[in-house]
Formats: structure tokens, sequence, C-alpha cells
């Protein structure tokens, strides 16, 4: 069973909006968060969707999924006090609904991370298959400077990537990871590559598309809205 817990949790400070948050914000009479559902609920592996909201937009949500047909959302949950907790909140839901299933994988996913493609969704499954997980990465193009408090460090660009999403695993071992990181007091890991690095977890991963961008400011909602343009020219023109 393959499960994605999309996270929708964000108030989106940095978009400097006023009337909603970043997920459901408008393009073409569709929101954000429905671009990124519909890629899932039209891949034939996918065989639920979880979906971690904002308490408060939680009726919005329920009344997008009826109207654009988004039919694998199986449970929809609030998010927690922080990233990490509103992840771990996906994770409990998508636990119950494969009502302990042998093998079950998770993919996590950002609700404002609209532009993967079909192969992403099935190279992570396949990549998780073969060896337990899959951080959707991009190649690094510019150069990281490291502050280690001590000095810099620049690692070399050639050996560098950005670890974006999806990000997926055996639902039990990133279970395993968020309860022992609860039992510890720790709830400020970034995501949950640097969680399952942090407890010992061998981590595989593939490339995934550049555009695979996080709409977080204006400037990315700007290029997300080109992109769909051009996807739609695609359709329509043949280019």
């Amino acid at each position: 069973m393959n499960i994605a817990v999309i996270f929708a949790g964000g108030v989106g400070s940095r978009m400097n909006t006023k009337s909603r948050p970043k997920q459901f914000l408008d393009l073409n009479g569709k929101p954000v968060i429905i671009y990124t559902l519909e890629l899932f609920d039209n891949h034939p592996d996918i065989d639920a969707i979880v979906v971690v909201c904002i308490e408060p937009w939680i009726p919005f949500l329920e009344k997008m999924l009826k109207k654009f047909e988004v039919n694998k959302v199986v449970r929809i949950v609030p998010g927690g006090e922080t990233g990490q907790l509103s992840i771990y909140n996906g994770l409990c839901a998508a636990e119950e609904y494969a009502a302990g299933q042998p093998g079950a994988v998770v993919l996590i996913h950002d609700g404002v991370r609209p532009l993967i493609t079909e192969q992403t969704i099935s190279d992570n499954i396949a990549k998780v298959s073969e060896c337990g997980s899959c951080i959707t990465c991009i190649p690094a193009t510019e150069t990281f400077v490291v502050n280690t408090g001590e000095g810099l460090e620049i690692p070399e660009r050639k050996n560098s990537l950005i670890a974006r999403a999806p990000q997926s695993f055996r639902l039990d071992d990133i279970l395993s990871a968020h309860r022992k990181a609860l039992a510890e007091g720790r709830r400020d890991f970034v995501d949950s590559c640097t969680m399952m690095n942090h407890y010992g977890h061998k981590l595989g991963l593939i490339e995934g598309p550049m555009e695979n961008i996080k709409i977080t400011t204006p400037t990315d909602y700007f290029i997300f809205r080109a992109m769909v343009e051009v996807h739609e020219n695609q359709q329509i023109f043949g280019f």
C-alpha cells in the first residue's frame, strides 16, 4: 500500500497574503493545494491520501475536494504546533488507515509543491522498495557555504544536492523515528530526511525535476503560474 501524506499546515507568512494561506491561493479558478493533490490522486500506484491542514480551513478543503473530484483523500487531520508534529499527525492517520498492513509506504510531500511529475512519484515508490527510503533531490547549481561556528566549510558543488520532496519511507520506519524524537523531547526536526539520518537510517535518493519548487514567496507563485501556462500551451499547441 502506498499512501501520500500531504502537508498543508503552514500559514505562509513569507507570501505576505492577507486573505488566505499560500496553499489555498487561486490560479485559474483552482487552489494550489488541488494542483498538488491531483498529481497523487491520478497516479495509479497511490492507494490513499492523507492531508494535514490548518484546522479552520478544513471545511474549505473538503468543498474543493468535491468540486475537483479528488477521490483518494481518506483523512484530513489538523496540523500540530510545529511542522514535525503536523507530519506526525498525518503519519498516525496513515497508520490507522493502513491498519497494520505490512510494507506500507508513505510519500511525504508539501501541499505547495505542485510541479512534481508522475515519474517522480513512481521513482520514489521504486526506490523505497529497493532500499527503504527515498529523498527527492536536485543538483546544486550554486556553491554552498556552511558556517560551522568555528569557520566556513565549502563542499564541492559536484557532490552537493538539494533535498526536496517527496521524501518517502516505509511507514513503520518513519513512525518509529518520530516516536523516538517525541520520547526525547525533540520537536524541531526541519524535515523527515534530517530526522531519519539522525536516527541512523540509510537514505536512498532520486533526482527529481528542477521545477519542483516550493511556493514560499511571491516570486515562487509567479514561476508556478508561468509553468502552468507552459504546460497548457504544450497541450493545446504541441510545443
